[in-house]
């Protein structure tokens, strides 16, 4: 007899349903039975509202929760910077798959990079975070760019450059490749001109927390060190107490001598978002072997951070 098939909740989004399917492969092969997709519509999905406005954290994710703990799918596909840092009890985050890359991305016409922006130019993006960095960058730089809040889904933000509406927008570089549009890009931005939100790039595949069998065949598909780097990002995140749409960026990375890890660096900042005030700041400390030791590296760069006055350049604060 055929073991029925495994439902997975997701968004609706191209992005989403390309995400999931993805990982509905992969969670084919873990346990030998049938993935089907369940699509669900979120508040995030059906608000007109910019994210920042509706208070970003939680507006993709709730109505994926509210479907797995009302038994309506068995396991939902989130992206991890969507997730509010604190996890409910009865909800476990089984795995967090390798990390595609995180950067953000420039799609501009003419083929344009960032530096080459005449200007004038006029950016395209849905993130505080994003208009903070760059801002800061043209600052520094000597450009004249304005950015511009935008919504929508991909195709919705590059046909602003493509009607003429926008001169570039900025993308998350995961996105793209994972629906196959990487060859779109213009110019990928060095995190050291724009570090990405936190868990960007890395998916979270969720379960109730009493499907322990489910949440073990899940747990196949883990990455360590992604969960290692991404946990200690969303640590530094919750202890600024800043919602996934406040304008703080954070970026773990392994430190490696040739074929050896040795250490993990975790990047962070916190910007106004006319770019005139920057907080920036970097530590490093042994890879993590445990989350508590993940937690505690966000922790540190948080209070370092907060001692800087990063407290008083965030708009939105969790509650």
């Amino acid at each position: 007899m055929t073991e029925r098939a495994l439902r997975l909740g997701t968004r609706r989004s191209k992005l989403a349903m390309a995400q999931s399917g993805h990982v509905a492969e992969a969670v084919r092969r873990v346990t030998g039975r049938p993935v089907e997709l369940v699509e669900i519509t979120t508040y995030g999905d059906t608000s007109r509202e910019h994210l920042a406005q509706i208070g970003g954290t939680g507006v993709f994710v709730t109505a994926l929760r509210d479907a797995l703990l009302a038994g309506e799918v068995d396991f939902a596909v989130h992206s991890l910077k969507d997730l509010p840092t604190a996890q409910p009890d009865d909800l476990v985050v089984a795995a967090i798959p390798r990390r595609e890359d995180p950067r953000d991305v420039l799609v501009a016409r003419d083929g344009l990079r960032f530096e080459e922006l005449p200007a004038g130019s006029r950016v395209g993006t849905g993130s505080p975070r994003r208009m903070a960095q760059l801002n800061a960058y043209a600052r520094a730089h000597g450009m004249e760019i304005e950015c511009v809040a935008i919504r929508g889904n991909v195709d919705t933000r590059i046909g602003y450059v493509r009607n003429g509406e926008l001169d570039a927008v900025v993308l998350a570089a995961a996105g793209l490749n994972r629906i196959g549009r990487g060859e779109e890009v213009t110019d990928f931005l060095s995190v050291d001109t724009v570090l990405p939100a936190p868990g960007q790039g890395a998916l979270a595949v969720e379960c109730t927390a009493a499907n322990t069998d489910l949440a073990a065949a899940l747990a196949e598909l883990d990455d360590p060190y992604t969960r290692a780097a991404v946990t200690a990002e969303r640590s530094l995140l919750a202890a600024l107490e800043a919602g996934c749409s406040a304008p703080v960026g954070a970026l773990a990375d392994l430190q490696a001598d040739g074929q050896v890890v040795h250490e993990m660096r975790l990047r962070g900042v916190v910007g106004s978002t006319d770019g005139s005030t920057l907080v920036q700041l970097s530590t490093t400390g042994p890879v993590p072997t445990s989350r508590g030791d993940a937690v505690a590296l966000g922790r540190e760069l948080a209070s370092e951070m907060l001692a800087k006055g990063a407290a008083g350049l965030m708009g939105e604060r969790a509650l």
